[in-house]
């Protein structure tokens, strides 16, 4: 019978209660910006206005772009550097609420459309713009009933307006929402009186308002009047959208009391009912590929095993002769690869972005990077990006040396330049189509000053400082010698071809990912919130050890052929699955969005060619690495005369 030591007893004790600790801190700890807000009866209440957006075009605009009523001083709401790239421009509104007090009919301006106007107007309808408002920093939504299933899903934003005819006509005309009928859901603290804002609903109408006589700012319109008790319930007369046409915009105000806590006020939006959402067809996918990993694994093991256990049991240097196999080539499998500099480069690049990854992905299942934080995810990935710049200094240095290579600082200038040299100028371009459409999205002067210097001014002087103590540290031995003259390659068999065998290494990764990108790609085209970061996380874990597996199982079969060059062989094999990332993008654009114009068709494709060439690096650095472990653990274990 084991005996437990007090030791260890007292240990786990000790890391339980600092858990305690840690739990009960969280308690009473809120992020900036998302801290609980209590509103007595009265209190003002701030409606916020933030782009108008659409899955058919991508392209987001201010929502002042259009003729919309406009408070007296238009101010624009403190950003981080993840909502203004994002194309967020949230604004201060003309909307005036007071918690608790219902309104009714409230008239916020009369304006005459003038031919310009009319004209964007349209096209914001006919491209199904929608117009986004926040509340507390809460989203609006749109309720709308599924008869089908019997359940309520939930709209981001309210269309502009729609498209339809008059009856008997065959015309087809353009109806502005005008009317909006809002209600606030709150949660009532039963003690002190005081509320939450735990739900910011919208109903749109369009309506076209009629009144006696000349248009003062002070007419009683007679389609919605507060004292009459008349409303707007129905879109039975709209509003057309045309030159000339004058248009009154309103709203009401309806308060609803709530048993949702504030805690809890996100559940309704990020439960977005989607068709497309297969819980167990996704825990089906990742365990079907643990249990390939797991199989991997244990027959790579087992094949090992015996192959070392056998070549250590030769006695004679002429049975050693006959042997063929991956020992063969010992005298070859260290040799510097062709373009080894650019190698030390592209893993360089990949280790700062694989700890950017993980780093980020922890805070997010931690919750620190819920949607509530708007913005902070971007954020949080560009200023690890480029913390972690010291770690990509030091892993190329280090590789560097060990190829016996002696200008460091020249291999540090191109790590720190290179991907995100190449990321920026595709993004330069593509912002300026953004700019060219005048587009909220595109990206200020003030943004792309401060993303230069976040990249010159502490990524690559941290890339400088990691490469000089990795070059500082000695160069890493390898196991067994390098002949001088490189033995010559056998011909392989068609299944060994490099672009072959890289090419099916990248499916097995790819296979652990691609139902989570669709949840991606849809969070960020069709513009819904992504929260499962949890899952996000095991698919991590999921993908990093199956691009481990798929490589070491390729380059141990590329060893017993004779064939030594396995150092960039290695990086594109798991690296490859960027490749079926892309098609599946472009799969993704034909058969689930609704982009029709060419500036947005060019944009999609570019940034999912960045996306894309990210995850290259990120999967290549990681085969890498564990193809590296797995040559020099073998070559280590066998006895060498």
């Amino acid at each position: 019978m084991e005996v437990v030591r007090p030791q260890l007893i007292h240990r786990w004790i000790s890391v339980f209660v600092l858990i305690c600790l840690f739990l009960f801190e969280a308690q009473c700890f809120y992020l900036p910006g998302v801290a609980p807000q209590d509103f007595m009866k009265g209190d003002p209440l701030m409606v916020k206005v933030n782009k108008l957006t659409s899955t058919k075009t991508q392209l987001p605009y201010s929502y002042y772009s259009l003729p919309y009523c406009t408070p007296k001083q238009i101010v624009d709401s403190a950003e981080n550097l993840g909502e203004v790239l994002r194309g967020d421009r949230i604004e201060n509104s003309p909307f005036e609420f007071h918690m608790r007090e219902p309104q009714m009919c409230n008239v916020v301006c009369h304006i005459v459309l003038n031919a310009k106007n009319a004209k964007e107007l349209k096209e914001k309808i006919e491209d199904e713009y929608r117009v986004n408002m926040i509340l507390d920093n809460l989203p609006l939504v749109m309720p709308i009933k599924r008869p089908d299933l019997d359940t309520t899903v939930y709209q981001h934003g309210f269309h502009v307006g729609l498209k339809g005819q008059y009856a008997g006509s065959k015309e087809e005309k353009h109806f502005i929402h005008n009317h909006l009928t809002f209600t606030v859901k709150f949660h009532k603290d039963p003690q002190t009186d005081a509320a939450r804002v735990v739900g910011f609903e919208v109903k749109p109408f369009s309506v076209k308002h009629e009144y006696d006589g000349e248009w003062n700012g002070k007419n009683r319109l007679t389609t919605c009047d507060p004292h009459a008790k008349r409303t707007v319930t129905s879109s039975d007369s709209p509003q057309e959208v045309e030159d000339k046409k004058e248009i009154i915009f309103t709203y009401d105000v309806e308060f609803e009391e709530s048993d949702i806590k504030w805690a809890s006020r996100w559940d309704t939006y990020l439960l977005m009912a989607d068709d497309q959402i297969h819980w167990f067809s996704i825990v089906n996918s990742l365990m079907i590929v643990l249990f390939l990993s797991g199989m991997v694994a244990m027959i790579m093991l087992r094949t090992l095993y015996r192959d070392i256990s056998k070549y250590n049991q030769l006695e004679t240097q002429e049975e050693a002769q006959e042997e063929t196999g991956w020992k063969l080539v010992h005298g070859d499998v260290f040799r510097p690869p062709i373009n080894s500099d650019l190698l030390c480069v592209y893993v360089g690049t990949g280790v700062q972005f694989f700890g950017m990854t993980v780093v980020t992905m922890t805070f997010a299942v931690l919750g620190f990077l819920s949607p509530s934080n708007r913005g902070g995810l971007m954020t949080a990935m560009l200023l690890l990006w480029a913390f972690m710049g010291v770690f990509a200094g030091y892993a190329s240095a280090r590789l560097y040396k060990m190829f016996k290579g002696s200008e460091w600082k020249k291999i540090t200038l191109k790590t720190a330049l290179m991907f995100p040299g190449v990321v920026f100028i595709l993004f330069f371009v593509l912002n300026a189509l953004i700019w060219g459409e005048k587009s909220s999205g595109a990206v200020p002067f003030g943004t792309m000053f401060a993303l230069v210097f976040l990249w010159f001014g502490i990524a690559v002087p941290l890339v400088f400082v990691g490469s000089y103590v990795g070059f500082k540290k000695p160069a890493i031995e390898d196991p067994v010698k390098t002949n001088k003259i490189p033995r010559q390659v056998p011909e392989q068999a068609w299944y060994m071809n490099p672009v072959f065998s890289i090419l099916i290494g990248g499916i097995l990764p790819f296979g652990a990912v691609f139902i989570e990108l669709f949840f991606i790609l849809t969070s960020i085209w069709l513009q819904q919130f992504y929260y499962i970061f949890g899952f996000l996380f095991i698919v991590l874990v999921i993908l990093i050890v199956t691009c481990a597996e798929i490589t070491i199982v390729l380059c141990y079969f590329q060893l017993c052929s004779e064939d030594y060059l396995w150092w960039w062989r290695s990086y594109l094999t798991s690296g490859s699955s960027a490749l079926y990332l892309f098609l599946y993008a472009a799969f993704y654009f034909f058969t689930k969005l609704e982009i029709t114009k060419p500036v947005s068709g060019m944009l999609y494709f570019g940034y999912m060619l960045i996306a894309s060439y990210a995850f290259f690096v990120l999967t290549g650095t990681i085969g890498f690495y564990a193809c590296f472990w797995f040559t020099r653990l073998i070559y280590s274990s066998v006895k060498i005369d």
